[in-house]
């Protein structure tokens, strides 16, 4: 692998492992506060998957950054400041309510089914091999929160307007997840990752058909929030605050 397709790959897996890291904590929020028990579990687990995926994609970084992988995420993780984190807008935006956390995550959950699958076929095989992994456990989160997207949307007249109001704001959000970013044709070209804008059509034609069963309304006119992954909201230099404060008051301690 040339160092310029290696530095491309490096960007594509730090994205990736960002957008899973802060949707985690976004999720976790809901700890003892879903609106049953049942899901205050659920919801808990799925923020642990998608923790463990952010390591797995940071480990990944690591390696073709040549940095220690044992050291480095936490590096990344608890160090960095907001302008240099690169996940998409959309999962670092406030928890909102239920029917907000679910869609948001219904929305990821859907756009991870069309590229993982792509990924799990990269001519780099720890990546094939990474994705592959977590693409079977993509399956259930997929599942559980279509079904969520489903009763709320088809329950009473109040969760369905919970639910058009949260896609609402979510639409624009979510259309940055398959804005292409630097070297992408170049990985694509190559065999390592698929172009994210050649993946589009596939998971709109998956979310609209399910919103649309679920009597929502998808918002036009249909236009990405932003095509950039560095620039954020205030709600990430929040999240980060508080996800960093103890490693940032104790630099360097060891627990």
């Amino acid at each position: 692998m040339s160092d310029e397709l290696r530095s491309h790959l490096a960007d594509r897996l730090l994205g990736m492992a960002d957008d899973e890291l802060v949707l985690a904590h976004r999720n976790s929020e809901w700890t003892g506060h879903a609106p049953i028990l049942e899901e205050d579990i659920a919801f808990t687990n799925l923020a642990l998957d998608e923790l463990g995926h952010a390591t797995l994609w940071y480990g990944l970084h690591a390696e073709l950054t040549d940095e220690d992988s044992e050291t480095y995420p936490d590096r990344l993780v608890f160090v960095r400041e907001a302008p240099f984190f690169r996940n998409v807008q959309m999962v670092e935006l406030p928890k909102g309510d239920w029917a907000f956390s679910v869609l948001r995550q219904y929305l990821f959950d859907a756009a991870e089914a069309v590229w993982l699958p792509q990924l799990s076929e990269s001519g780099y095989a720890p990546l094939a091999e990474a994705a592959g992994k977590v693409a079977r456990e993509e399956q259930y989160h997929l599942r559980h929160t279509q079904a969520w997207v489903v009763r709320l949307g088809l329950g009473t007249e109040e969760s369905h307007r919970r639910m058009q109001v949260a896609l609402d704001r979510l639409w624009p959000y979510a259309l940055q997840l398959f804005q292409p970013s630097p070297g992408e044709e170049a990985l694509a070209q190559a065999g390592w990752a698929p172009h994210r804008g050649d993946l589009e059509a596939a998971w709109k034609d998956e979310v609209v058909r399910s919103l649309v069963d679920s009597d929502l309304t998808i918002p036009e006119p249909a236009r990405p929030r932003t095509a950039s992954r560095s620039g954020h909201t205030e709600g990430l230099v929040a999240l980060l605050s508080e996800m960093q404060r103890v490693a940032r008051a104790y630099p360097g301690a060891s627990w």
